[in-house]
């Protein structure tokens, strides 16, 4: 019991440092017998700006509902990525479905050059200085997990050294 009361407290401290952007509302109808049943779609990106990542799916039948599923989501799935100061230490090329995101790292004071989908999920990781260009599917849902993919697969510089027996 006492660990669980820990827990929810530890949550609710992080909470209040994360910052969430919707990068996308749908609305989605079912065809029923009686009519078309109104949903929603939000897609929803969550970040402390210190390399800390994540992006969830809400899906309900109301609007707000779906936006505090979609954050729900977005925190049970955080990801932490490496960075090099505020860009990423090397080139990436981020693939989901059939779009693909191909990141590279920028020079200082270059600003973050991308997309909706992408721009919200490099400036909640931290990320201050990239080039980015979407290559494929332009969904904005797999634009984004493409995104998350990418970012997963950078490893930090002196890990790999380490790894590698060198320096």
């Amino acid at each position: 019991m006492l660990s669980k009361t820990r827990n929810s407290n530890k949550t609710k401290e992080d909470r209040g440092e994360l910052e969430e952007r919707l990068i996308r509302v749908r609305r989605v109808f079912t065809v029923a017998k009686g009519g078309r049943r109104i949903g929603f779609n939000a897609l929803v990106v969550v970040g402390n700006r210190k390399g800390c990542i994540g992006i969830g799916l809400g899906k309900a039948k109301e609007l707000v509902e779906a936006i505090s599923k979609g954050r729900r989501k977005a925190e049970r799935e955080m990801v932490q990525i490496s960075l090099k100061g505020t860009t990423i230490p090397h080139q990436v090329v981020g693939k989901y479905g059939a779009s693909k995101v191909l990141l590279k790292p920028a020079s200082s004071g270059t600003g973050v050059v991308a997309g909706e989908a992408v721009r919200a999920i490099t400036e909640l990781a931290g990320i201050r200085d990239i080039l980015t260009k979407s290559l494929g599917s332009d969904n904005s849902l797999n634009v984004a997990k493409a995104t998350l993919e990418g970012l997963k697969e950078l490893k930090d510089p002196s890990k790999v050294f380490q790894f590698r027996g060198k320096r």
